[in-house]
């Protein structure tokens, strides 16, 4: 036994994350962390890092028992974990965020020469083809990910966490990590996997342990279990999406592009009609991200924008704001959550001015207006002071979508990027679900990036292929299948584009 949890348990403001978790990963196993959104995961995972101090039960590592853990604590007792949201510095090069903070633990003297041959090693391993000395800003989500796992791996731990560690990876970078992954079993290393992909379950784990409402609910060794047996472990049954109305032809967009370039993309034309959604897909690297940023105003444009048949003339955010474009960032770490501040002032914060009275924060209709969105989005839990680092990564991105679509903003194009990632099954088909019903009541035009097929298909009323900042290839109805957005992106890109 490397890993033994017993008995923790973890509340925040009243609302019980975890309710006396047991877990144990032995030495050489994949073990699998699975559950609803909310189930307790991220609290879970937090507690072995030393982001906090369970409120009872013990954490035992190689043989040590521990009542609580520290980030130090936590690493020298060999846990590594690797979140979901990264913590790379962007101003340092990749060799030195690898190596950070370890430089007084290497043996013998630290040189220049010694760091950049051990980061190269590393990333090979990885099948990373990023330079050591690149600036962690430059590099694109993919690329940024790999360097955070490779950072991990340096520390030789005896248990490795893994929160989502393929949401941001292109099919080759997936496949290195588990090359990896299970050559890193047979080095005796324990590891514990959390996915809500079930080809990663299948694929690696030896157990899987289920959490639902902060508790174990099912723990169990995966040889001779099926597909659907880990499926009705975890997921609850799906109450379907919404009816779409139709799309007509003869609406005028709501959202047009023409001639739209910008840093590394371009130029794409495009039309996104009342109540249509459209998906940009692609690879890591291929542009997606950054259309629908230059879109926002987030880098200098040239080409026209128009809203509703009016041309955005003013560039920036505020610009796409006051014109009904609304932006819900892939990254919600970095780009779109503010940590420490309450569930409620999180979902409310563009909208804060116009609740207001004279100036003077109205929290009667602060709570009102965010009750009515929780009960929409099911956010869980639904409590107002909370603070959104308290929350699962599902729930996470639920707050973020409601800044948008709180009734309170003139919200007539709403833009996604990876609208998913990171978030399980049932909080999936619930921002599905979401993500429609703006379309289909609201009549919002709808513009989504994801590197997922499965997801484009889903919602995706059409979708633009791109590669190398350029749209390649338009699949619409019956033919939007993953077969076909496959067969569009499979082919050699040398040239790296900006995600």
């Amino acid at each position: 036994m490397t890993l033994r949890v017993t008995g923790l348990a973890k509340s925040f403001g009243g609302v019980h994350a975890l309710r006396g978790v047991d877990l144990t990963i032995e030495s050489g196993e994949i073990h699998a962390l699975l559950g609803h959104n909310g189930a307790g995961k991220s609290t879970l995972i937090k507690a072995l890092g030393g982001a906090f101090s369970p409120d009872r039960g013990t954490i035992e590592v190689a043989g040590h028992t521990y009542d609580a853990l520290s980030p130090r604590r936590s690493i020298d007792a060999g846990i590594a974990i690797i979140f979901q949201h990264l913590s790379l510095v962007d101003s340092l090069s990749v060799v030195d965020n690898i190596f950070l903070g370890q430089e007084q633990h290497r043996a013998g003297v630290v040189t220049r020469a010694n760091q950049r041959a051990e980061a190269r090693r590393l990333l090979d391993r990885l099948g990373a083809n990023v330079s050591v000395d690149a600036r962690v800003a430059n590099l694109p989500m993919g690329q940024r990910q790999l360097v955070e796992i490779a950072k991990a791996m340096s520390r030789n731990p005896a248990v490795l966490v893994l929160d989502e560690p393929t949401a941001a990876l292109s099919v080759h970078e997936i496949q290195a990590l588990e090359r990896t992954v299970l050559g890193l079993r047979a080095d005796g290393l324990a590891i514990c996997y959390v996915t809500h992909l079930l080809g990663e379950v299948e694929r690696l784990a030896d157990r899987m342990t289920v959490l639902r409402d902060g508790q174990v609910h099912v723990s169990t060794p995966l040889a001779g279990k099926s597909r659907r047996d880990i499926i009705e472990a975890i997921a609850e049954p799906s109450s379907g999406l919404p009816e779409r109305a139709p799309i007509l032809d003869a609406d005028p967009p709501q959202l047009q592009l023409r001639g739209l370039t910008g840093p590394g993309i371009g130029p794409i034309d495009l039309d996104v009609r009342p109540g249509e959604i459209v998906g940009l897909y692609g690879l890591i690297g291929s542009g997606r991200t950054r259309t629908i940023e230059t879109v926002f105003g987030r880098y200098r444009r040239q080409g026209t924008v128009s809203v509703g048949g009016r041309t955005v003339t003013r560039r920036g955010p505020r610009a796409a704001l006051a014109a009904g474009l609304a932006l819900v960032p892939g990254d919600r770490g970095r780009q779109g959550l503010f940590a420490s501040l309450s569930a409620l002032d999180n979902a409310l914060l563009p909208a804060q001015r116009t609740l207001s009275r004279f100036g003077v924060r109205n929290r009667r209709r602060e709570l009102e207006t965010f009750r009515s969105l929780t009960d929409a989005l099911g956010v869980r839990p639904s409590s107002a002071v909370a603070p959104a680092r308290a929350f699962s990564g599902g729930n996470q991105q639920k707050l973020l979508l409601g800044r948008w679509i709180n009734g309170v903003l003139p919200t007539t194009v709403l833009m996604l990027d990876e609208p998913t990632q990171g978030v399980d099954v049932n909080a999936r088909h619930e921002i599905y679900r979401v993500v429609q019903a703006i379309a289909s009541e609201r009549r919002a035009a709808v513009l989504f990036a994801s590197t997922d097929p499965e997801e484009v298909v889903t919602l995706a009323d059409r979708c633009l292929v791109m590669d190398q900042g350029r749209v390649i290839a338009a699949i619409a109805g019956p033919d939007l299948t993953e077969d076909a957005l496959l067969a569009a992106v499979h082919r050699p890109t040398p040239t790296e584009v900006p995600s």
